[in-house]
């Protein structure tokens, strides 16, 4: 690993949610050594809610199998109240329906824990810049999914859409972009634009449509028929 490269992941600030000591231990202690900043570890779902709001890590890894309150609910809770946090769901559990329940409850990503530690490490840097990062053969489930959402009849808005917030050409271009499931480093790369210059666009659209995460944005986008422009 390059100086620079521990520098960068020094600054991310990490938690580790898992309900098994010595799993919990051995994944603190491999991000820990690839040099990531491990702020905190917990053992169930209220302690988990309660240190990450204490300590305010920018990536949560977390087992949806919790004692007390469950991942999902760990999940929806921690990135309703603190919306830049990153959720990396490390699960043993490939089931689809795991899969998809953590995605809509805010998480960014979905690793299972055959991964290697490699795949770990990488997970959490892509995760920590707000990539979505799945194991293979999990992200076609999940853009599927956000077509299927985007099929169905949305809630009214109770507002006149003329009055919507207007993107600009590149906000715009960014959105139609992340409907059709590329990452942002993807994005950055078609666009000749810098990482941070896609996130900065993507945090824009949510607050322009008053948006809450990705999910929620590409379905407005698929709605709208950006993922086939």
């Amino acid at each position: 690993m390059s100086e620079q490269q521990a520098d960068d992941r020094q600054r991310i600030r990490v938690m580790v949610v898992d309900d098994h000591p010595m799993w919990r231990d051995a994944v603190a202690r491999d991000l820990a050594e690839a040099g990531f900043d491990v702020v905190a570890t917990a053992g169930d779902g209220e302690q988990a809610v309660r240190r990450a709001t204490a300590v305010s890590p920018e990536v949560l890894v977390l087992d949806l199998n919790l004692p007390v309150k469950p991942g999902v609910q760990v999940c929806k809770e921690l990135v309703g109240a603190h919306p830049a946090l990153r959720v990396l769901v490390l699960s043993a559990s490939g089931e689809h329906a795991d899969v998809l329940e953590a995605v809509k409850s805010g998480a960014t990503g979905y690793l299972l824990k055959s991964a290697s530690t490699e795949e770990l490490i990488d997970a959490v840097r892509r995760t920590a810049v707000g990539d979505p990062v799945f194991t293979p053969g999990l992200a076609g489930l999940v853009l599927g999914e956000y077509r299927r959402l985007a099929s169905e009849p949305a809630p009214a808005a109770g507002g006149d859409e003329s009055k919507a917030p207007q993107l600009t050409e590149r906000e715009t271009e960014v959105l139609r972009l992340v409907a059709k499931g590329l990452s942002y480093k993807q994005i950055a790369e078609r666009l000749v634009i810098s990482h941070r210059t896609v996130q900065n666009h993507v945090q824009n659209t949510l607050g322009k449509l008053q948006l809450h995460n990705r999910v929620e944005l590409v379905r407005y986008a698929i709605e709208r028929g950006l993922d086939d422009a």
